[in-house]
């Protein structure tokens, strides 16, 4: 009869067991909120709160009268690495780049970059916060490493000559309601010198766009309870030479990691060519895609000598490059789902509920896709960029 009861009992906790694995998608989702300093159950530290305004007299940020006048200088006056600090900005347009803070978050205690978009959090603005990393007299700026995140490589080029600089200075930094624009990349984080160490950014609600990326990460080891989140954000490249795409991403690992480098919830990824890219210098990535669209302009006839190097693209990886993708209701559209021919074995995949691919004629739709027939008219009105949702 004991022995009965102990069977009973291991078989309720496997299933309890099994019942939360199912729900880690979404653990990792509260996880976020919980570290973000603004959230009504958040338990973390409570930090510094710094502000941003043109009208602000530029002192102290202390407040909205005293608020500082660029994002770097709040950046630059967060006070300690403990955590739990929050710069809000008002609604205007900033001109800057290559932007860092001057201390990480905390585990459990996130800092927190956010837009007052809808004047809630008393701004008495409404509207886009635009980071413009353009040149102010002359506009677009397309300059590797010159983008609203700062990272360089000593040495990469000739021409660069200033010390090496590592974006992981914002680990564990929440940016909410930004729109980015006017450089290389939008919101993209390159570890540099300090690529396979642990970092986690989440990003919410923003615009990314540059002429390389609209966003990414390169190159981090994952975190299995902490991985970098982008939710419900806009990100659009201009370029289709060398490893752009809309988001790029790099992983450190030689072999494939268990859990995601990278977590995108309804994103719109729009490029010329690819909506998702694995870094040529990358080792083993892994993404999750929930309910996303990823939205390529290339359909180029081959015949005529154009190429299309994918939607989810593996192009020029290195030999120890993989991507491994997990996609769940996510609708694509390209020439085609992956790269062609031999590039394309760089990648694996996994398919959850419905995920659809309008590809062009000629191309297969790979196993686990709904091909899409007819023209996908909703799915290409995503390609506009969102306006600030704002309350009536």
């Amino acid at each position: 009869m004991v022995k009965n009861i102990l069977n009973k009992i291991r078989w309720r906790v496997l299933a309890i067991l099994l019942l939360c694995l199912s729900f880690l998608p979404n653990l990792f989702a509260f996880a976020s909120t919980i570290t973000d300093p603004s959230a009504p159950d958040y338990t973390g530290r409570k930090g510094t709160r710094i502000y941003v305004s043109k009208l602000g007299k530029n002192s102290d940020g202390s407040s909205w009268k005293k608020a500082y006048h660029t994002i770097q200088a709040a950046l630059s006056a967060v006070p300690d690495d403990k955590g739990g600090h929050m710069i809000i900005i008002r609604p205007d347009t900033y001109v800057e780049a290559n932007l860092y803070p001057a201390y990480k978050g905390v585990k459990g205690s996130y800092n927190l970059l956010i837009g007052d978009f809808d004047g809630h959090l008393g701004s008495g603005a409404t509207g886009r916060i635009v980071i413009d990393a353009g040149d102010p007299q002359k506009g677009f700026k397309s300059y590797d490493f010159w983008s609203t995140i700062r990272a360089t490589s000593k040495g990469w080029r000739p021409e660069f000559t200033e010390q090496t600089f590592s974006s992981i200075c914002w680990d564990r930094w929440i940016l909410r309601n930004l729109y980015t624009s006017g450089g290389d990349a939008g919101f993209f984080w390159d570890l540099t010198n300090k690529s396979g160490e642990g970092f986690t950014v989440i990003v919410d609600n923003c615009v990314g766009i540059g002429r390389a990326f609209g966003g990414g990460i390169c190159y981090p080891v994952v975190r299995p309870d902490e991985p970098s989140i982008f939710r419900r954000c806009y990100f659009l490249a201009l370029d289709w030479v060398g490893d752009a795409g809309a988001v790029l991403v790099g992983g450190w690992e030689k072999t494939m990691p268990e859990y995601p480098h990278l977590i995108m919830e309804e994103c719109t990824l729009v490029s010329p060519d690819n909506a998702l890219a694995m870094s040529y210098a990358s080792n083993c990535a892994h993404v999750r895609a929930v309910r996303c669209r990823m939205i390529v302009l290339n359909f180029t006839q081959p015949e005529m000598g154009g190429k299309s190097t994918g939607i989810i693209c593996t192009q020029g990886h290195k030999p120890t490059g993989q991507l491994h993708v997990d996609l769940e209701d996510c609708s694509l559209a390209g020439y085609s789902v992956f790269t062609t021919g031999e590039d394309g074995k760089a990648v694996s995949y996994t398919t959850k509920g419905k995920v659809q691919a309008y590809v062009q004629f000629k191309q297969s739709v790979p196993e686990g896709f709904e091909r899409i027939n007819l023209w996908p008219q909703q799915l290409f009105d995503f390609i506009a960029i969102p306006k600030p949702l704002l309350k009536k």
